[in-house]
């Protein structure tokens, strides 16, 4: 077995770089675009967001990517930390509009259905 020990991995195209077995097959790839967020829309962390706006209701949220996705056949994860008026119950993310440029997320409490405010919550997307 042999280990790579770099400071930089850069792709020769304007592709980002994919992870390959022996055979040539690619087997995995890097998140494109991933954001740490807080109620408020204020971003703690991102790669690849231009902004997250607070669209004027509880717990909903546009991500803004910085750059388009070639189509929206992207793949996403979300997660969310729960606030101080959510103790206590269930909270869950959900799509609510998806576009080449942009991911509109609300988080729900699905006992009431209602949108609720949390801590925090983070977005990742992968695609190309």
């Amino acid at each position: 077995m042999s280990t790579l020990a770099v400071g930089t991995i850069k792709s020769i195209s304007s592709a980002a770089p994919v992870f390959q077995n022996t055979s040539g097959t690619e087997i995995g790839q890097l998140a494109k675009k991933w954001v740490i967020y807080e109620d408020d829309g204020s971003i703690n962390a991102s790669l690849g967001i231009s902004s997250v706006d607070d669209n004027g209701g509880t717990g909903d949220h546009t991500v803004k990517f910085d750059t388009a996705f070639s189509s929206v056949n992207y793949a996403f994860a979300l997660s969310v930390g729960r606030g101080s008026s959510s103790s206590g119950m269930r909270i869950v993310a959900q799509e609510v509009t998806k576009s080449t440029t942009d991911f509109r997320i609300q988080i729900r409490n699905p006992n009431t259905g209602g949108t609720n405010d949390t801590h925090e919550v983070a977005a990742v997307f992968f695609g190309a």
